[in-house]
C-alpha cells in the first residue's frame, strides 16, 4: 500500500506518464463522496471500484465483476490508491505498461456509509454502504478476508446486501456492455473509434395520444392458478407517459395533462428516444413504502421524491401493442425503459402464487396486490382481467357534509359521505378519523366554499342532526373495514382528497368473484405420446397451460411452426406452418409473401388458449420466427444454435456458447444462454426491431464465419456434417427470413421431454446436460422465472453493430 505521507506514490512510481494517457497522481481537496467502477481489460478482464475518500480513490479489482445476487460474494482485491482524476479516464493503456489494456467507464455515482457507521470502518476491514450510481444502487458490503501465508495482498469481498435494487447474478456484468460516459464498447474504446452521435430522429416523431385505461375490479381472494401474473397494488396516482414529438407528457386517468405537476418523472422519461405510451403508477415513498399523503405534499411542494412504477405499454414505435398479451408488452416496457434512473422502476410481478405475494404485502403494511390474466390484450374500462385484492379496502367517496366539533383546537367532528348509484346521490355513512390539525384547516377552507342549506341527499334523521351541507364536489379517498347490512362503511378512516377524479364518477366499486380461465377441451388425454416415459396428452397440455405465462412473451404473436406428433412422437412427426383451417378460432393467421410473390396463411396465437389448442390437435414442438407479424420483415432476435459433432461433449459446447458471449459482448451485444433440450445451447441476442432480414442475415453469416476463421479446429460455419467432424457448427442459418428457432419452455419431442429453458451464464457452467429440465419440471422453471437468477433474461434494447 502507498505510505500515509503521500498516498499516491505507489500510483505514480508504477506508471510512466510520458507513455500512457492516465493522469498523473496529485491529492485532490476535500474529501467528497464519489465512487467510479471502471472495466478493465488487462491481464485478465476485472471491474475497478473505486470510491473517494481522503481526496483519493480507494480501489478494488473485482473480478467477475460485482453481482446483484446477495448470495454471490466476489473477490475484490485492494489495489493502490488512484488519483480523482482516473474518475474521467477511459482509454487504452499501453500493453507493456503497468495494467495495459482497454479502461472503460463502467459505472458513476456516490456512495455513504450507513447510517451509524464511518468510513473509517475500511481500516477495520469491514465496509457497509450505499451506492446512488448509474447501474450500482442500494446496499453493499466489503470485507477484508485473513492474509494465508504470506500472501501480500489484500483481498476483500464484495457483496451486495438483499434490497429492492439486489436481483440476478449476470444482471450487471452481462447486459451492461458499454460506456456510462461515451456509449462505447471495449472493442470501439480499443480501437479509438470517438462516440457516436445520439440518433435524434426518432425524438421527432408524433408522441400518442392519452388513451382510456384499464381498471381492476375488486376481489375477494387472489385468483388461482399460473394463468395469473401479480404485482404489488400501489398508492399513488394511475398516470398515462407518453414519450416522442417535443417532449414526455404525464396524462392522469381521465386524460388530464399533468405534466406541470411531475417535472421529474417527465424529465427522467426524456430518455426514451421513441414514441411510446406508458401505463403506470406515480407515488412517493414514507419509511420506504408508497404513502399517499407523501405524494400530495409532494405535488404540492413544486414535484418532490417521486417514483414512477411503470406496468404496461400500450404503444411503441408508432405500434399499437394493446392486442397483445400482458406478458409480452411487459417484456416490451422493460426494454424500453431508461436504466439507472430511480425515479423509473419496473413493476416487478410474479407468475403464480398470488396467495403468497398478497399475505408478505399485508404483513408490510402495504394495500394488496394487482392479479393480471398474464396471456389478456389491454382493455380500458373495469373487467376482469385485471382484479384488485385489498389487505384493507380503500375507495374514493363525495363528501356531501360536516358535523361541527365541540372540541377545542378541533375543526370538525366528522365528514358525511356518498356514493352514486342507480342515478342519484346516496348516504354511504361517516368518517371521523385520519384528520390531523393541517388536514382539518385545509378541508375546512375547501368546504367553507361549498356551504348549501339543503341535503344533497336523503340522509337518515339521526346522521342527520347539526350537519352542515356542502355541495357534492370534493372526492375523498377512505379506508374502512367493511359496509355494515345498511350499506355504510363501518370503521372509516381519512386518507387524502382527489382531484384527479370527479364527483360524479364516483360510486360502489364492483366486485367479481374469483374464477380461473376455463381450461381448453382436451380430448384423449391419457393417450400416451411419449412411449418408454409413459407420459400422457393431458400431461402435455397440463404443462403448457401452467407455464404460458412464461413462454408468452417469445411465442405469441410470432409466425410458427409447429412439430405435430398426432400417434405420440415415436410416430410419424412432421412440420405445420400453414393453417388449412383445421386448429379452429383460437389459432390465427397471417398472410406472408412468399419468394415466388405469392402469399401463404400462416400460423401464429395469442394466448394460451391458442396453444393449447395446437396440443389439441397433436403438437409437441413450437418454433418462431425472429421477427413477430406486425412487421414480419424486421426481426427482433438473433440465434446461434451451437450444434455440436458426434464426438463432443456437453462441456465443449458450454465454452463456445461462453466464446460468443465474450465476442458479442466486445460487440456490444448483451446475449442469453437457452438450453435447447437436444444437444446443444442457443445464444440469444435480443434487437431492437429496426433492420430488415437481408442485414441480419448478413450479420449472423459473417460473425459465424468470423468465428469459424479464426478457430477452425473448433468451429465450422458449414452446416454439412462432413465439414462438422470435431467441432461445433454455429447454425447462424436461423437467422433468415421464413427460418424457425424452437422458443423457450417448449417440450421438445425426445427421449423424456426435455424442455427448452432459459438459463443464467453464471449457472451455465454447473449444468451437465441440455435436457436438465423436462415436462414435469413446471413448478420449478416458474418459481426460476420469478426468482432473482432469471432476473431480465432476455430483455435488451440494443441495435445491430457493424462488423
Amino acid at each position: 500500500m502507498a505510505n500515509r505521507s503521500d498516498p499516491l506514490a505507489t500510483y505514480n512510481a508504477k506508471r510512466d506518464f510520458a507513455r500512457t494517457a492516465e493522469p498523473a497522481g496529485t491529492l485532490a481537496a476535500g474529501n467528497g463522496n464519489a465512487f467510479v467502477v471502471q472495466k478493465h481489460d488487462a491481464t485478465r478482464l476485472h471491474w475497478d471500484f473505486r470510491i473517494e475518500l481522503d481526496g483519493v480513490l480507494k480501489s478494488w479489482a473485482v473480478t467477475r465483476g460485482p453481482s446483484l445476487d446477495p448470495a454471490e460474494k466476489r473477490l475484490a482485491v485492494r489495489t493502490e490508491d488512484h488519483p480523482m482524476s482516473y474518475a474521467a479516464f477511459e482509454g487504452t493503456i499501453p500493453a507493456d505498461e503497468y495494467g495495459g489494456g482497454t479502461v472503460m467507464l463502467w459505472d458513476r455515482g456516490t456512495w455513504a456509509p450507513i447510517k451509524g457507521k464511518s468510513a473509517s470502518d475500511i481500516d477495520k476491514g469491514h465496509l457497509h454502504f450505499v451506492l446512488d450510481g448509474d447501474r450500482m444502487k442500494g446496499e453493499w458490503l466489503l470485507i477484508r478476508l485473513k492474509p494465508r501465508g504470506r500472501e501480500k495482498r489484500e483481498n476483500w469481498l464484495l457483496r451486495k446486501l438483499d434490497d429492492a435494487h439486489a436481483g440476478g447474478a449476470d444482471e450487471l456484468v452481462e447486459t451492461a456492455l458499454t460506456s456510462i460516459d461515451t456509449g462505447r464498447t471495449m472493442q470501439e474504446i480499443a480501437d479509438g473509434k470517438k462516440p457516436a452521435r445520439a440518433r435524434a430522429a426518432s425524438r421527432k416523431a408524433v408522441r400518442p395520444k392519452a388513451q382510456d385505461v384499464q381498471l381492476a375490479t375488486l376481489s375477494d381472494a387472489v385468483p388461482p392458478g399460473n394463468g395469473w401474473l401479480h404485482e404489488m397494488k400501489y398508492d399513488g396516482y394511475r398516470a398515462l407517459i407518453a414519450t416522442g414529438g417535443n417532449g414526455p407528457r404525464v396524462y392522469t386517468r381521465s386524460g388530464l395533462d399533468w405534466t406541470d405537476r411531475f417535472p421529474a418523472i417527465a424529465a427522467a422519461m426524456a430518455a426514451i428516444d421513441t414514441p411510446a405510451l406508458i401505463d403506470g403508477e406515480i407515488v412517493a415513498m414514507k419509511d420506504g413504502k408508497p404513502d399517499f399523503s407523501t405524494l400530495q405534499d409532494a405535488i404540492s411542494n413544486g414535484g418532490g421524491e417521486m417514483i414512477l412504477f411503470a406496468f404496461d405499454l400500450l404503444a411503441a414505435g408508432g405500434d399499437d401493442l394493446r392486442a397483445l398479451p400482458l406478458v409480452e408488452r411487459k417484456q416490451r416496457l422493460q426494454a424500453l425503459l431508461p436504466a439507472g434512473d430511480a425515479r423509473i422502476q419496473y413493476a416487478e410481478h410474479v407468475l403464480g402464487a398470488g396467495e403468497k405475494l398478497f399475505d408478505a404485502m399485508c404483513a408490510e403494511g402495504l394495500e394488496g396486490i394487482v392479479s393480471k390474466r398474464a396471456d389478456a390484450p389491454y382493455r380500458a374500462g373495469r373487467g376482469k382481467s385485471w382484479l384488485k385484492v385489498k389487505c384493507v379496502r380503500r375507495q374514493e367517496f363525495v363528501v356531501v357534509g360536516w358535523l361541527p366539533s365541540s372540541s377545542k383546537g378541533r375543526g370538525f367532528r366528522s365528514l358525511l359521505l356518498g356514493l352514486n348509484e342507480d342515478g342519484r346521490l346516496r348516504y354511504a355513512g361517516k368518517v371521523g378519523t385520519g384528520f390531523n390539525a393541517a388536514t382539518q384547516d385545509m378541508l375546512l377552507a375547501k368546504l367553507g366554499r361549498l356551504t348549501r342549506k339543503t341535503a344533497p341527499l336523503d340522509v337518515p334523521r339521526a346522521a342527520a342532526r347539526g350537519v352542515q351541507w356542502v355541495t357534492p364536489k370534493l372526492v375523498a379517498e377512505i379506508a374502512f373495514a367493511e359496509f355494515t347490512a345498511e350499506q355504510v362503511v363501518r370503521h372509516a378512516s381519512f386518507i387524502a382528497l382527489r382531484d384527479d377524479k370527479s364527483a360524479k364518477d364516483v360510486g360502489p366499486e364492483p366486485t367479481a368473484a374469483v374464477a380461473d380461465a376455463p381450461a381448453a377441451r382436451i380430448t384423449s388425454r391419457e393417450r400416451v405420446i411419449f412411449p418408454g416415459d409413459g407420459i400422457t396428452k393431458g400431461q402435455l397440455a397440463d404443462y403448457y397451460a401452467a407455464v404460458a405465462g412464461l413462454a408468452l412473451p417469445w411465442l405469441a404473436d410470432r409466425p410458427i411452426s409447429l412439430v405435430r406428433c398426432p400417434q405420440g412422437r415415436a410416430k410419424q412427426c412432421f412440420f405445420q406452418k400453414h393453417d388449412a383451417g383445421s386448429f379452429g378460432e383460437q389459432v390465427h393467421q397471417v398472410d406472408i409473401r412468399e419468394k415466388d410473390g405469392g402469399h401463404e396463411p400462416y400460423l401464429y396465437v395469442t394466448d394460451a388458449a391458442g396453444m393449447l389448442a395446437c396440443v389439441q390437435m397433436g403438437t409437441i414442438e413450437f418454433h418462431g420466427w425472429g421477427a413477430r407479424v406486425a412487421d414480419v420483415e424486421r426481426p427482433d432476435r438473433l440465434v446461434f444454435d451451437l450444434d455440436p459433432d458426434e464426438g463432443l461433449d456437453f462441456g465443449d459446447v458450454k465454452k463456445a456458447a461462453e466464446h460468443l458471449k465474450s465476442v458479442l459482448a466486445d460487440m456490444g451485444l448483451t446475449s442469453f444462454a437457452m438450453l435447447s433440450g437436444g444437444k446443444g445451447v442457443h445464444v440469444v441476442v435480443p434487437l431492437r426491431a429496426e433492420a430488415e432480414w437481408p442485414e441480419v442475415k448478413s450479420f449472423a453469416d459473417r460473425f459465424a464465419r468470423a468465428l469459424a476463421t479464426a478457430e477452425p479446429d473448433r468451429f465450422t460455419a458449414n452446416m454439412s456434417k462432413a465439414k462438422r467432424k470435431g467441432r461445433i457448427f454455429i447454425d447462424w442459418l436461423r437467422n433468415q427470413r421464413g427460418s424457425t428457432a424452437v422458443l423457450p419452455y417448449v417440450v421438445r419431442a425426445r427421449p423424456g421431454a426435455p424442455v427448452a429453458a432459459p438459463v443464467a451464464w453464471s449457472e451455465l457452467k454447473d449444468i451437465d446436460t441440455p435436457a436438465r429440465w423436462t415436462l414435469g419440471d413446471a413448478a420449478e422453471l416458474i418459481e426460476r422465472a420469478n426468482g432473482r437468477i432469471l432476473k431480465g433474461w432476455g430483455i435488451a434494447d440494443q441495435l445491430l453493430p457493424p462488423i
